[in-house]
């Protein structure tokens, strides 16, 4: 059986809030494998962008483990963790996070330059990327002549120029109007579709969770299929 590339084993997120002691989740395993596309649904204030934060390493559970390839990453180096993140995890937001002073062309060429593999494989990458999202023809424009639809795509590209083997997408559609979403889901069910890249999107928007092979729905601490003939 193959190791799934993302995995959580027991987790547990706990926080104080006001003298408050606020439990997020508990015990909680997940695996998200190559080829996956997973969506997390969930009523506001879950933890879902917190569970996401902790697949991506950006957090740190309370209790339990994280894994990378099968192993746990809280053993690992903060330089070996920005490896991982900058080269097999792909982010998106609910904001692009675009820098405003460089072009869409330098804004997707980000990831290579940090991770210093800006050669010329990188480079074609970054071209066909573009062209897949549909912005070849926006490469010197800088961000803030672009769409919000534009700006998203962008974001994509970005966060899929070093190859990653995972996505992960945190209301990626939240500040697009519908027509513009429509184009986001559709273009993220075929990345997932076309390359093969795992893509896990955590999201208010149904039409989007609807698109996933894996629809979850996060209540009362944990994770469980989606039941979209009823409220989630």
């Amino acid at each position: 059986m193959t190791t799934p590339i993302l995995s959580l084993r027991g987790v547990s997120k706990v926080f104080t809030e006001t003298g408050n002691r606020i439990e997020l989740f508990r015990d909680l395993d997940f695996d998200l494998a190559a080829g996956d596309f997973v969506s997390i649904t969930g009523a506001s204030g879950v933890g879902k962008s917190t569970l996401l934060h902790i697949l991506g390493f950006l957090e740190a559970p309370t209790a339990g483990r994280a894994l990378f390839k099968g192993e746990a990453v809280s053993g690992l180096s903060d330089m070996r963790l920005s490896e991982i993140r900058n080269r097999e995890i792909g982010f998106v937001f609910q904001f692009h996070h675009l820098l405003p002073d460089l072009t869409v062309w330098e804004n997707v060429l980000l990831p290579l330059r940090v991770g210093g593999n800006l050669d010329g494989p990188g480079r074609e990458r970054a071209c066909a990327l573009l062209a897949e999202v549909g912005l070849e023809g926006r490469l010197s424009h800088v961000p803030g002549q672009l769409s919000g639809g534009e700006r998203q795509r962008a974001a994509v590209a970005r966060a899929l120029v070093n190859n990653p083997a995972v996505l992960l997408c945190d209301e990626p559609s939240g500040n697009l109007d519908t027509a513009n979403s429509d184009h986001l889901h559709e273009m993220l069910a075929g990345l997932n579709r076309d390359l093969g890249v795992a893509v896990l999107v955590v999201t208010h928007d149904m039409a989007l969770a609807r698109r996933a092979a894996r629809p979850l729905v996060m209540r009362d601490g944990g994770l469980r299929e989606a039941d979209f003939s009823s409220p989630a």
